[in-house]
């Protein structure tokens, strides 16, 4: 049996989508294992190969979720969705009461027994978009009916964003941002949008004020410094970001090529938040560019299966978490150039980690699961033509 025949069997679904992955992951070994020398001789010896072995095992155990969550069949993820939202939303809150904490943010969550660390807002980010898309689809008939968008689409939204923002600004900000755009999409009424979005600005504006006046401030002091740091960064305060632009203009136009970074000895997280940095400077703008495109690809191709598709569910779940993945990794790509303040987004299937890659890559198994049901039907259509 030929190559082609095998590939065609087992791996169904965009096939340019399943090009990016492959792209993306071959990627993401070479810019881990460059960019974590400096940690290798740290904590190991000067063991190179340690994280990147690792890194190459999460890379692999992705690669079999997306694989076996590309195998079931999308209406699936209809029935959980509502799970999902009661389970994150369940999540969230353990998680900020009694979550790991790590500069002033309870993010993770680890699991008793197996000592698993997960960052409980990328299993939300995840539930949200399955509920939306759901309710989106059964409530289309009713779809400017203003008590059913606040009761079903955004009291769930506030919910979510509203528990992960104490510990992750950034993340609470993307998710409602591309839960905006995916209303939108739905044909939710533009005015109840802006209206929504007003009231949420009004609320943020007011808590921030709040805790800047008192003597506590927390997680606020932080998003104040960083954007601070942003804005006035002529003053030299913002190191992470200064040895990024010293990365990304040392790399030119071709790079220094791969392995050669100097920076990575200087940059915080140079394998997850910074990596595209690292890239840049290895690979130079052209590296840089290419990155960007195969999530520009990503998303066109999520738009090319909503084409396609005939069911409402399965063209808002795939442009929701296509939409989902394209922002995280811009919002990353613009910390690295300084388009926007630190954020601490991930560049998703590229940055080390593992609860990040695992829910990447359930994501991209359910947008190629739609795209796979889109081509059966393409199939059957055809033969009976």
């Amino acid at each position: 049996m030929k190559l082609k025949e095998v590939l065609s069997k087992y791996f169904k679904g965009d096939g340019i989508i399943w090009g990016i992955i492959l792209l993306l992951s071959i990627v993401s070994l070479l810019a881990v294992y460059s960019s974590t020398g400096t940690l290798a001789y740290k904590y190991h010896g000067g063991n190179t190969a340690y994280y990147v072995l690792k890194h190459f095992s999460l890379l692999v155990f992705g690669f079999v979720v997306i694989f076996i969550t590309h195998l079931i069949p999308y209406k699936f993820y209809s029935r959980l969705s509502q799970l999902f939202l009661y389970v994150s939303i369940f999540m969230l809150g353990i998680t900020l009461v009694l979550g790991t904490s790590l500069n002033q943010a309870s993010r993770w969550l680890t699991l008793p027994g197996i000592g698993l660390t997960i960052q409980t807002s990328d299993f939300a980010k995840l539930a949200l978009i399955m509920y939306l898309a759901r309710v989106l689809s059964l409530r289309q008939d009713r779809i400017d009916k203003f008590d059913g968008i606040i009761v079903h689409l955004i009291l769930p939204i506030v919910f979510v964003c509203g528990l992960i923002m104490p510990a992750n600004l950034s993340t609470a900000l993307i998710l409602s941002a591309t839960s905006m755009v995916l209303l939108f999409i739905g044909r939710v009424p533009t005015r109840y949008l802006l209206g929504v979005a007003g009231v949420g600005v009004l609320a943020i504006s007011l808590l921030v004020a709040g805790v800047l006046v008192s003597k506590e401030k927390g997680r606020v002091g932080t998003w104040q410094n960083r954007i601070e740091n942003y804005i006035g960064n002529e003053n030299g305060d913002n190191y992470q970001v200064e040895q990024s632009k010293i990365a990304i203009a040392s790399g030119g136009f071709f790079g220094k090529g791969p392995g050669n970074s100097s920076q990575r000895n200087f940059l915080p997280h140079p394998y997850s938040d910074f990596i595209y940095s690292i890239i840049i400077e290895e690979y130079g703008f052209f590296g840089g560019f290419f990155i960007l495109l195969l999530y520009l690809v990503l998303l066109y191709r999520a738009g090319v299966i909503v084409r396609k598709t005939k069911r409402t569910f399965a063209a808002f779940l795939s442009i929701g978490l296509a939409i989902s993945l394209t922002f995280q990794a811009m919002i990353n790509m613009g910390v690295a150039v300084n388009v926007f303040p630190v954020t601490g987004q991930t560049l998703p299937l590229v940055s080390m980690g593992g609860s990040s890659l695992l829910f990447t890559g359930v994501a991209l198994g359910i947008i190629l699961s739609v795209s796979r049901s889109v081509q059966i039907d393409e199939e059957y259509q055809s033969e009976e033509t």
